[in-house]
């Protein structure tokens, strides 16, 4: 009876990350303050901009719609991997990802997603490579290759670990197979 009540409790206390949700969508709507602000910038200044600064504020837009997708992919995939399926009901619109992702699938989309941003903030660098200190510059190239490093180890870890449970399915359906 105890055990029944403890699992219970523990099962019941996923909801306790329902909040941490409701936080991130709290987090993307100041991202799109953030946005709009950048968005409002880019165009006063767009007439008077250099190229280098046009391009600078291109890639600072594609910054913050790759740190948004990351915040979605993380509030739908964390919340149903971790809290509850969430019912797409007949919306023409559902994202044909949202309910595929497993635990690894979101590391990795997690991942390249950061790679992605960094990349970007080391582009918008050398961009700009002229108010960039060389410190400053090795140090976010250096970032950068422990996010690609990082997320490569990760992709190999899951493979390897996807191919050992593929062999050890593989092997219990055999010896299922002998024993009929």
């Amino acid at each position: 009876m105890i055990e029944r009540f403890l699992e219970r409790f523990l099962f019941a206390s996923r909801w306790l990350l329902a909040p941490f949700y409701v936080m991130l969508v709290f987090a993307l709507g100041v991202l799109l303050v953030k946005a709009l602000q950048e968005l409002w910038h880019f165009i006063t200044h767009a007439l008077v901009a250099t190229e280098s600064e046009v391009i600078l504020g291109v890639l600072a837009l594609i910054d913050l719609t790759l740190t948004g997708s990351l915040i979605v992919i993380v509030i739908f995939s964390g919340y149903e991997n971790f809290v509850s399926r969430i019912d797409p009901g007949t919306t023409k619109d559902w994202p044909e990802w949202m309910g595929k992702i497993d635990f690894a699938g979101l590391k990795l989309k997690l991942l390249s997603s950061i790679v992605a941003i960094s990349a970007i903030q080391v582009l918008k660098a050398f961009m700009n490579v002229k108010n960039v200190s060389e410190r400053d510059l090795t140090w976010l190239v250096v970032i950068h290759l422990v996010f690609v490093v990082s997320g490569l180890i990760m992709a190999l870890t899951d493979k390897v670990a996807e191919s050992g449970h593929a062999k050890s399915v593989a092997t219990k359906a055999k010896s299922k197979q002998l024993e009929d």
